[in-house]
């Protein structure tokens, strides 16, 4: 496993991190608590010192899989959860804090993130001002170590910046999805704030075993994301033929692959979801592969031929 610092914290993050949102159970299908325990442990064995949490991923349900699974090892771990965009007035967000607290079983959280800017979602238009505050008597009384903001655009990380040190930015961030790179990370690149992509792996498309006639079960999210779409299928399953002969010339999967395509980016790690032990396993591999220049461009130019045909909306989701 490679790590890597967060942002100017001198905490050190892992490469590949682990992420809970599958855990919560809530807009997913299929999840075993007994899966989640085994996969959340089995990372961790692997390397993977850095799991990302929310208090929205099954209203707390995540963040006490992870108490559960690797509890005992929290000196160890840097444990990243964020306050959701319908709790961002100062009481709100101290009162999540220690709920979030409270799930982890822990007396501090090392990276606390707004998850969406307010007025999201249909949240209310907290001032970041006020959030931030927040945020800020969290960190002096030792409640969190780092803040850091989620979904955010180049100038909501601006204002944001205007009330406290900001050490990461958490944005959907793939070979096949690319609005960050147009927007906020070159700004975060200059400023030294960490980009720890999720939806690495495209939840799951650049793993190549969705075809073009799968279907998403209707509690399944997955089946308002904008990349699974069927206008796009066919770039995609074009795409992924390219990357395959690439993945086995490294002997890894395509999904390996796509993740340390993220990790070789400037200032990135890839957040990596996991639903069992093997998945965890794989995933951590991935923070190993050290991918030539000549196979890093080429990778660029494939998922192009999926990114660069998105508008501007940045939101993975319809």
């Amino acid at each position: 496993m490679k790590y890597c610092l967060l942002g100017k914290t001198g905490i050190e993050i892992s490469a590949v991190i682990l992420g809970t949102w599958q855990a919560g159970k809530s807009m997913w299908t299929g999840i075993e608590d007994s899966q989640t325990l085994r996969a959340i442990q089995a990372a961790v064995d692997a390397g993977v010192t850095t799991i990302d949490t929310a208090e929205a991923y099954g209203d707390g349900h995540s963040e006490r899989m992870i108490a559960s699974a690797v509890g005992h090892l929290r000196p160890g771990l840097v444990i990243a959860t964020k306050v959701h965009c319908h709790h961002l007035a100062f009481d709100q967000v101290m009162e999540a804090c220690h709920r979030s607290l409270n799930n982890l079983k822990t007396d501090y959280i090392d990276l606390y993130q707004i998850h969406w800017p307010a007025g999201s979602w249909g949240s209310r238009p907290v001032p970041v001002e006020e959030t931030m505050r927040a945020m800020n008597d969290l960190k002096r009384q030792g409640k969190i170590r780092a803040i850091g903001v989620s979904n955010f655009s180049e100038s909501q990380l601006r204002e944001a910046l205007c009330f406290g040190p900001i050490e990461s930015l958490q944005p959907p961030y793939s070979l096949f999805w690319r609005h960050v790179e147009k927007d906020a990370a070159p700004f975060c690149r200059s400023k030294g704030i960490s980009i720890l992509a999720y939806s690495s792996m495209a939840q799951g498309l650049l793993t190549g075993k969705f075809g073009p006639d799968h279907r998403f079960a209707k509690k399944d999210h997955r089946r308002r994301n904008r990349l699974m779409q069927p206008e796009h299928f066919r770039r995609v399953q074009d795409a992924l033929s390219r990357l395959r002969p690439l993945a086995q010339q490294y002997g890894v999967s395509v999904g390996q692959l796509a993740l340390a395509w993220v990790c070789a980016q400037p200032g990135a790690c890839a957040i990596a979801g996991a639903r069992d032990g093997v998945q965890a396993e794989e995933n951590a591999r991935a923070a190993d592969i050290t991918l030539a220049p000549e196979d890093l461009a080429k990778m660029d130019a494939i998922g192009r031929t999926v990114a660069d045909h998105f508008d501007d909306d940045p939101v993975l989701w319809s």
